[in-house]
């Protein structure tokens, strides 16, 4: 099968004149929203590995104030998130597990530290190689600063993060500036390409639901999980999003051993976050068809429109629904919207 991979090599994309666009100073590129005055850009973003099963783990800490979450297939039908931190710092996040293949993709991706509990043997061969190896953070040899157990709740599931612990160690260790984070575009009002309403998306993977309602008097949408709202630990409020995106991605089949339940092993899954796709976004109530592209291992995936021109996020946060393409839907997945 020719993979997504392929075929943008085969039609390579060349991006408009003054693309990527500059941002104004304390602007963060990952939101197009101002900089807190008391934080700077002097180090990169952090990605955390937070579990999303079982439900126990729910309402997870920190998870709605990341700028941007990528929710993903695990295994077993299973999702997790990788959720990235630049603007905000919250007290601890978690809680935290291992990280996945799709961490491999992320980690050039935004430039950023990765923060996670362990990973299988195979996973972490593949980070352990990488040239970003310096900027993990692995549970699995670090303890306290860095990462706490919480004993009022069951282990594995009460690991979590001082994320300023994080960003201080990195700053020591001589990580004190912001990669290129270019890419991106922002705008308060709707862009045009619209293809119809967009009140309520659901996406069904094997395991969960997840649903985002559109709340007009804020122009936010709001996120649920298997039928109930998902809150954040922290604040008690519920997960909310600027803009939300159906990412379709081949999801290739790896021999890599995750996990073992009830007898059943569970091997790792490699999604490809490279080449292009496409992909649905929703803001302000209405869904647009999309392209997503990434040309560069250390550059952000990228939206455009069918005219070739950079999609326009709304700012705030930025929630990736990762999913496999229609045509290979299996075990009632679906994606729904309304």
């Amino acid at each position: 099968m020719t993979t997504l991979t392929a075929r943008a090599q085969e039609t390579p994309f060349v991006p408009p004149l003054g693309y990527p666009p500059a941002f104004a100073p304390g602007i963060n590129p990952l939101t197009g929203l101002p900089l807190d005055e008391s934080r700077t850009f002097s180090f990169p973003p952090l990605i955390v590995k937070v579990s999303n099963a079982p439900d126990v783990v729910r309402p997870q800490a920190g998870i709605g104030m990341a700028d941007v979450v990528f929710e993903h297939y695990a295994e077993g039908g299973l999702t997790r998130f990788s959720a990235i931190y630049y603007s905000e710092l919250p007290a601890r996040i978690g809680s935290v597990r291992s990280a996945r293949l799709i961490d491999n993709e992320l980690t050039p991706m935004f430039g950023a530290l990765l923060a996670y509990s362990g990973a299988s043997p195979g996973t972490e061969a593949v980070l352990s190689a990488a040239d970003y190896a310096p900027r993990l953070f692995s549970g699995y040899f670090l303890g306290a600063p860095f990462f706490v157990r919480d004993f009022a709740i069951a282990a594995p599931n009460n690991l979590f993060i001082d994320p300023a612990q994080i960003w201080a160690a990195a700053q020591a260790d001589g990580y004190t500036s912001a990669p290129d984070l270019r890419g991106w575009v922002f705008a308060f009002d709707p862009p045009p390409g619209e293809s119809g309403p967009a009140a309520v998306l659901d996406v069904q993977y094997t395991d969960n639901r997840v649903s985002w309602a559109y709340d007009e008097a804020l122009a936010l949408y709001r996120r649920s999980d298997d039928g109930l709202p998902h809150s954040d630990a922290l604040t008690g409020m519920q997960v909310a999003a600027s803009t939300v995106v159906v990412l379709y991605a081949d999801h290739l089949p790896t021999t890599i051993e995750e996990g073992v339940w009830n007898g059943q092993p569970y091997y790792g899954i490699d999604i490809v976050l490279s080449g292009e796709g496409q992909a649905i976004a929703l803001r302000n109530g209405r869904q647009y068809p999309l392209t997503w592209r990434r040309a560069e291992r250390e550059g952000l995936l990228t939206l455009w429109t069918a005219d070739g021109q950079p999609f326009a996020l709304k700012p705030g946060k930025t929630w990736f629904q990762v999913f496999p393409p229609p045509a290979v839907w299996q075990g009632g997945e679906f994606v729904s919207i309304q």
